[in-house]
């Protein structure tokens, strides 16, 4: 059969091939982002924290801190999450020197959370020797659980259920519990029930191969299906992102992060943590971020999640990792109170969700406006920004809509956008690509991060952005006076 286009008319139909620059992308080409059309601005889910001043003041951040985070099946791959979320809050408080028995709850994060210890907040509480009298929680809001769990303790705060939270996440993705097929699951339980040898042998005559098999974990949308990455890559097409910003967001990441592991800038944000079993290892840095990444290494490399057609690497997406995160929060009349200088305080924050099988992963874009408008702010003034780098793609994706008119009228109702991201003041320590993403801790770990550079430089106002999956954004303002 032949084809009924000549290949010269093939070639015209097709778009020309995109090699935009990051820089390109947001400044010139942020209209290329993908919307529904103007007048069809979709409804979104929204939860604003505005005016957040209670009786006893602002939410103080006093400190926080988080263990190393290592590539899953490495350093870490001996401690759950509970080994890991413990380390960070056992030195949290000691270093913060607050009387353990004056924090009122603990709320942690998980994605993934241990079989044999469901309840991780609780289970910090035991792990860190706290009073056994503090009660604990656990949340989970994918890649913003620990970003959850440090709202819900500022809620707790400003309603006056108590003055002290410990808050933070955690994830062990050496640790992913292995399942079974329904049909197999239900042999073992049917297996464990019995009662005689006959009935025993009467269950293991019904066990086929298959039902021994052994299923695979896999970070997918349970209403559509897809992987991130696979959403991922469908918004790097949809949203048109080059595969080459996409990698110099990678290696601006790994540059920066590399930089400020040098320059000791993460030193006291760090806990230098001791793997079981033995104890005799000292793990006290990221063992993700790449020094000697370039441009040509991150381009020999091929794409995942479409081989064929596809942008999103190994090298521009984060890598599967373990770790934790601590924060612990204070009302700013009981921090004052204690004589104590908190690192910041909570200025906004807001959750958006739109439909996962959109634009999964483009939930900041619809977040930070409002949590900036809840602030009485602009993009222009704040002086550093901190956004999860869970793709590049993703990244970029935001960048574009946050710069875009189009978008900022058929997405947001806005008349303006919102700005393009300074890169001098974007992730300036690096982000998730270099750094991990374990899970249930990242979203501490941005918060620490930011919070720290506003102290290093001496600047007040900070915003980060965090995406979930669901289809959920997560977005903050701190300041520090």
């Amino acid at each position: 059969m032949t084809d009924p286009m000549p290949a010269a008319a093939r070639d015209t139909a097709l778009p020309p091939p995109n090699d935009a620059s990051v820089r390109e992308e947001v400044h010139e080409r942020p209209d290329t982002v993908w919307t529904r059309g103007e007048g069809s601005a979709p409804a979104i889910a929204r939860s604003v924290g505005r005016g957040l001043s209670g009786e006893h003041g602002r939410v103080a951040i006093v400190d926080g801190c988080r263990t190393p985070f290592a590539k899953s099946g490495t350093d870490l791959q001996e401690m759950d999450v509970v080994d890991l979320a413990g380390a960070a809050a056992a030195e949290l408080v000691t270093r913060s020197a607050v009387d353990p028995a004056d924090i009122g709850l603990s709320i942690f994060g998980v994605v993934v959370p241990a079989l044999h210890a469901p309840n991780l907040g609780r289970e910090v509480v035991f792990r860190a020797s706290l009073p056994m009298t503090i009660p604990g929680t656990t949340v989970n809001l994918a890649c913003a659980s620990s970003n959850r769990a440090i709202t819900s303790g500022a809620e707790a705060i400003l309603t006056g259920q108590t003055d002290v939270v410990l808050a933070g996440g955690a994830e062990s993705l050496s640790n992913v519990p292995i399942q079974y097929s329904k049909s197999g699951a239900r042999r073992l339980m049917e297996f464990s029930k019995a009662r005689s040898l006959g009935q025993r042998m009467s269950v293991l005559s019904k066990v086929r191969p298959r039902d021994l098999v052994p299923v695979p974990p896999a970070i997918a949308e349970y209403t559509t299906g897809q992987t991130m990455g696979q959403s991922a890559e469908k918004m790097a097409k949809e949203n048109d992102i080059s595969r080459r910003a996409q990698d110099e967001i990678a290696l601006m990441s790994h540059q920066r992060a590399a930089a400020a592991a040098a320059e000791g800038r993460f030193a006291d944000q760090i806990v230098t943590t001791y793997p079981r079993p033995g104890y005799d290892q000292v793990i006290s840095a990221d063992n993700g971020v790449r020094a000697d990444s370039s441009m040509e290494a991150l381009g020999g490399l091929r794409p995942v999640f479409d081989k064929r057609y596809g942008s999103i690497t190994a090298g521009n997406a984060s890598p599967i990792t373990d770790g934790a995160s601590a924060v612990l929060l204070m009302s700013e009349e009981r921090a004052k109170a204690d004589g104590i200088q908190p690192l910041g305080y909570i200025r906004s924050f807001a959750y958006a969700s739109l439909d996962p099988g959109s634009q999964l992963l483009q939930g900041p874009a619809y977040a930070a406006p409002m949590a900036l408008d809840a602030a009485g702010l602009g993009l222009g003034d704040v002086d550093l920004v901190e956004m999860h780098e869970a793709f590049a793609a993703q990244i970029v994706s935001n960048m574009k809509a946050f710069a875009s008119p189009k978008f900022a009228r058929d997405e947001l109702g806005r008349s303006e956008p919102l700005g393009e991201i300074d890169f001098d003041t974007f992730n300036v320590n690096g982000g998730s690509i270099a750094i991990g993403h374990p899970f249930g801790a990242t979203g501490g770990r941005v918060t620490i991060q930011l919070l720290r550079e506003l102290e290093r430089r001496g600047l007040n106002l900070g915003l980060m952005t965090v995406c979930a999956a669901g289809g959920v954004g997560f977005s903050m303002v701190v300041e520090r006076e």
